[in-house]
């Protein structure tokens, strides 16, 4: 079907969170505050193992990836949040619309790579440590993350070509606080059940097989760390993987949930906040907290830069 390219779609009206009211200058700052602990907290991830040579290791090279990635998601979509959150919604470009989509999409698409990745080093470390410094050599984590880095590139041209195929004549409103994928595709005038499918199949490789080599990651760690006789052992070696297995548990569950909340738009805005705001806020925060070593780091980078200022 041709449509006049009068009719097509040029900018999108994000309803975000209505009737907020009274409330909204609160849900503001509160959102800014997290919006700056969150870039400094993974910038400081960043820096602290880049600085630390006892951190040059497989998992806090994933570490400081992870902590650029939550950057890269945090940026994409809180700025336009503040925004839609203090004038109770705004108009976006539909360009800048699907651009922050394909931003979003990307980096979910490559957190759930990385966590997988994330959790074979930790199944090397804990089950196979005799041969671990040989399996996860330099080598080997630059692959991996390149590899997801392709992967996620691919995805993103996947969705362009699909998206270009599509003829957006309106309604130009969408109930949420960014671009996500259904939202945008109800906009469209097209046939969208080609589209539809295309996403279930790309939820294949980059959410259920990710997800599913975390999951066998853990059962064989938990079998492990249960043959380990004291007590003391135990307790030693699952905290290698207790942050780890608390972001997973955090980042899976709030995107899982989504699915269960398919027509309740408020339940869907709640959630998704958690993966798209909280988690990049709370990354950082469990694994400097519950980690010696980064504490450690971090103690000797500010007295390094106390003694470097003052002098």
């Amino acid at each position: 079907m041709q449509h006049n390219n009068s009719n097509m779609v040029t900018k999108i009206l994000l309803l975000g969170f209505q009737n907020l009211q009274s409330f909204k200058i609160y849900f503001f700052l509160l959102l800014l505050i997290i919006f700056c602990i969150t870039i400094c907290g993974n910038l400081l991830i960043i820096l602290v193992v880049a600085y630390s040579r006892s951190l040059h290791s497989p998992m806090y090279f994933f570490l400081t990836q992870l902590s650029f990635l939550d950057i890269l998601l945090t940026t994409t979509i809180v700025p336009n949040m503040l925004h839609n959150v203090l004038y109770e919604g705004s108009f976006v470009s539909f360009i800048g619309c699907l651009i922050q989509y394909y931003f979003f999409a990307g980096s979910e698409a490559l957190e759930c790579l990385l966590l997988s990745v994330m959790s074979y080093d930790r199944y090397q470390a804990i089950c196979n440590p005799l041969h671990y410094t040989s399996v996860m050599d330099l080598t080997f984590c630059i692959k991996a993350v390149l590899m997801c880095w392709v992967m996620m590139f691919a995805v993103l041209l996947t969705l362009s070509v699909a998206m270009s195929h599509l003829d957006f004549c309106g309604p130009n409103i969408i109930d949420h606080f960014f671009c996500d994928l259904d939202p945008i595709v109800e906009l469209s005038c097209s046939n969208t059940f080609f589209m539809k499918i295309e996403d279930i199949i790309l939820a294949i490789p980059f959410v259920l097989c990710p997800f599913t080599v975390i999951i066998v990651s853990y059962v064989y760690i938990i079998v492990t760390i249960l043959n380990i006789s004291s007590v003391t052992g135990r307790q030693k070696t699952f905290s290698t993987c207790s942050s780890h297995l608390a972001v997973v548990s955090l980042y899976y569950g709030s995107l899982l949930s989504i699915y269960l909340f398919p027509n309740m738009n408020n339940a869907k805005k709640i959630l998704s906040l958690l993966y798209t705001v909280v988690t990049p806020l709370l990354n950082p925060i469990i694994y400097s907290l519950s980690n010696r070593d980064i504490k450690q780091a971090f103690t000797k980078l500010k007295s390094k830069m106390s003694n470097a200022f003052f002098k």
